[in-house]
C-alpha cells in the first residue's frame, strides 16, 4: 500500500458510495456474461428435461434440449458451454469403454450443438468417472487408482472428444503427468488448435456431492478420491500442480472449487499470470439455491456477489451452473 496521508473528516470514503452512479464509476471488479462458461448436464433421450433434486433449477438435458440451451447461451452473450454426461449404472464398466465410443452421449451432443450453434465454444470434461462402474476418475487395480494406464486412456478420450467438435479439452482427473501426453496426442491427430484447460488445482472437496448425483456416480462411488485430488489443507502444493501443468502445455488452468478457495485463485493468478479459471461447483450452487428457497438469503444477490468474488480473486472466467441465470440478472 502507498503511504497516503488520508484522515477523517477531510477524507470521507462514504462519498463515493453515496449514489448508484458513483458506485458504478469506481467499481474495481466487473462481471459480464462473457465471463461465464455455462455448465450443463446431458443425458440420453428425446425432449427431456429431468430435474436434479439436489440442484434446484438444474436439469439433465437430452441432446435436443442441450441444443436449445446453446441457442439461449448465444442470445445471452455466453461464450461457451461445459458439458457433463449422466451415465446410468448399466452403461458403466470397469474399463470405462463408453468414454472412447465416438458415438457416445458427449460426442453426439457436441456434433448437434456445433451444427446448430457453431460459434459457441464447447468444453469437454476429460475423466473416467462418468463411465466407470466404481465412480473413480481412473482405472482401479488392487484397490488403487493407477496413474499411467489412466493417462493413456485420457489421451484416447481427449482425441475422441476433439474429433466430435469440442474446442477445449479439460482433464479433471488429477492424474500426474496427463497434460503433456494429451497435448502430444491432440497434435498428432491434427488438433493443434484445440485448447487444454487443466483442472490443475482440484481439491478433494465435499462440495461435489450434488454433481455426483447429477451424473449418476454417487450411488456407485467406492471409497473416496483423496489419493489423487488435493488436500483442502494445502496451498503451496497447488502452485506446484499448476506449474507442472503449464510446463506440459496447458493453455489455461483451473482451480476447483471456487468459493472456498479464493486464496488459491489469487495465488495462482499472481504467480503465473496465466489464463486462470475457477469452477463454482454443484455444492456451491446448491447451497445458494437452498438458502434462497428457504428465504434465508436474497438468491439473486448471492449469485452475483459470489461470482464477483471469484472474479475479484483473480479468475479470468468462471464455470458455473448459474451461467444463463447470471447473464439474465446482469441484463443480457
Amino acid at each position: 500500500m502507498p503511504n497516503l496521508s488520508q484522515s477523517f473528516p477531510t477524507t470521507r470514503l462514504r462519498r463515493v458510495r453515496r449514489t448508484p452512479w458513483s458506485r458504478a464509476l469506481v467499481a474495481e471488479t466487473r462481471i459480464a456474461p462473457q465471463d461465464f462458461i455455462w455448465a450443463l448436464i446431458i443425458r440420453d433421450g428425446d425432449n427431456l428435461r429431468e430435474p436434479v433434486p439436489s440442484m434446484p433449477g438444474v436439469e439433465r438435458l437430452s441432446v435436443d434440449q442441450a441444443v436449445a440451451a446453446a441457442r439461449e447461451a448465444r442470445s445471452l452473450g455466453l461464450p461457451a458451454l461445459a458439458l457433463f454426461p449422466y451415465t446410468s449404472a448399466k452403461d458403466r464398466s470397469a474399463d470405462a469403454a463408453l468414454a472412447f465410443d465416438p458415438d457416445n452421449l458427449m460426442c453426439r451432443a457436441a456434433r448437434a450443438i456445433k451444427d446448430a450453434v457453431p460459434e459457441i465454444g464447447l468444453m469437454a470434461d476429460v475423466a473416467l468417472d462418468p463411465y466407470t462402474d466404481h465412480g473413480h476418475d481412473g482405472f482401479l487395480e488392487g484397490g488403487e487408482i493407477v496413474n499411467d494406464r489412466t493417462v493413456e486412456a485420457l489421451v484416447r478420450q481427449s482425441i475422441v472428444e476433439a474429433k466430435a467438435g469440442f474446442d477445449i479439452i479439460a482433464p479433471s482427473d488429477m492424474m500426474d503427468g496427463r497434460v503433456g501426453p494429451i497435448r502430444k496426442g491432440l497434435d498428432r491427430e491434427g488438433f493443434a488448435h484445440v485448447q487444454i484447460m487443466s483442472y490443475a488445482a482440484k481439491y478433494a472437496s465435499c462440495f461435489y456431492g450434488p454433481y455426483r448425483d447429477a451424473i449418476g456416480s454417487s450411488g456407485v462411488l467406492k471409497g473416496d478420491k483423496r489419493t489423487y485430488q488435493m488436500d483442502p489443507a494445502n496451498a503451496d502444493e497447488a502452485l506446484r500442480e499448476v506449474a507442472m501443468d503449464i510446463a506440459e502445455g496447458a493453455d489455461s488452468v483451473m482451480v476447483k472449487p471456487a468459493g472456498a478457495y479464493l486464496d488459491i485463485i489469487a495465488r495462482v493468478k499472481d504467480a503465473f499470470r496465466m489464463p486462470t479459471f475457477a469452477f463454482q461447483v454443484s455444492g456451491e450452487y446448491a447451497m445458494i439455491m437452498a438458502a434462497a428457497q428457504n428465504g434465508w438469503i436474497d438468491g439473486d444477490r448471492a449469485i452475483i456477489e459470489s461470482l464477483t468474488a471469484i472474479r475479484r480473486a483473480g479468475a479470468d472466467g468462471v464455470i458455473t451452473y448459474f451461467g444463463a441465470k447470471a447473464a439474465r440478472l446482469l441484463g443480457a
